[in-house]
């Protein structure tokens, strides 16, 4: 299948790669012209700009947004909107706000062109693993889009979760959740690291992926910062938030559903800014293993 993909960074550059190795035509484009260039070397087709990208693609064209969530995702939409044509289809995976997204869907709707929102989560691991995909769109452009969808996904992780916006509300809520594991992970290794024995933090983690109910792919990641950093010196405690934290802890009280441990988690998140913690060290590394997210350099005075 030919489609674009606009946006190269940690996750579209990888999703490139995993598209072209099962035989896509994909044609790219990036605000880098270095990314746009390891692309093509890797087998795109390069393009100078969107309105170059989408002549490239033959109908009916799919283009998939894959760049910072706010106003570049919107920015780049709408100017897609304007180059496509009525039953060609943008798919937006980008962990975008699902209003925004719902909004951006009827703005892509007068021109004919669908919205596809894809909730994608696999970070920096996709390429080899596979991205879970929570798709939300129209019957029609979710079906166009679906051979896309086979390729990035591993066995069993895409489906077609409900109409417009479903596809970026599970994510934000597999974020909320994705804050408590992460919260739970970094106070109970906290736990054993302040209690009077020496444990050896890598070898609990390694043992709890072994049988333990509280195995995951996030202990994994954990066994593997710690084998790196035994004591996490090289990271600081600051963890960061990209919004979908905040956004489940408002739909949950828009919802009136009690969500304390989501909430607790985010407002940990915040405190982490201010006093150093251990906790805060091990959701950082845990991030950075997962998805390639940024990590402050622990500073000694």
């Amino acid at each position: 299948m030919q489609l674009g993909m606009v946006g190269l960074g940690r996750m579209g550059a990888n999703m490139v790669t995993r598209l072209l190795g099962d035989g896509h035509n994909v044609v790219v484009w990036d605000r880098s012209d270095q990314s746009i260039q390891q692309a093509a070397q890797g087998g795109a087709v390069a393009s100078t700009g969107l309105a170059d990208l989408v002549a490239k693609l033959s109908p009916p064209r799919v283009v998939w947004v894959m760049v910072p969530s706010g106003k570049a995702t919107t920015d780049t939409i709408d100017q897609l909107a304007t180059l496509l044509h009525p039953g060609d289809a943008i798919v937006d995976g980008g962990n975008t706000n699902y209003k925004e997204g719902l909004a951006a869907y009827e703005r892509c709707k007068k021109s004919g062109v669908s919205l596809v929102d894809a909730g994608t989560s696999g970070g920096v691991w996709g390429l080899k693993e596979g991205y879970c995909l929570m798709v939300g769109g129209d019957d029609a452009a979710v079906r166009l889009c679906e051979p896309l969808f086979a390729t990035l996904a591993p066995k069993d992780g895409y489906a077609h979760v409900g109409g417009p916006g479903a596809g970026h509300f599970s994510k934000m809520v597999h974020n909320g959740v994705e804050y408590a594991m992460l919260q739970a992970y970094g106070e109970g290794f906290d736990i054993l690291r302040n209690s009077q024995f020496p444990y050896d933090l890598g070898q609990i983690a390694e043992l709890w992926r072994h049988g333990s109910v509280v195995r995951s792919w996030l202990l994994d990641l954990a066994a593997l910062a710690f084998a790196d950093d035994p004591n996490l010196e090289k990271i600081a405690g600051y963890v960061d938030d990209t919004g979908e934290g905040r956004w489940t802890v408002q739909a949950a009280i828009d919802q009136n559903v009690p969500a304390p441990v989501i909430t607790l988690s985010l407002l940990a998140r915040l405190a982490s800014r201010q006093d150093e913690s251990f906790s805060a060290k091990v959701i950082a590394a845990l991030r950075n293993e997962f998805g390639g997210h940024a990590v402050k350099a622990e500073t000694h005075d």
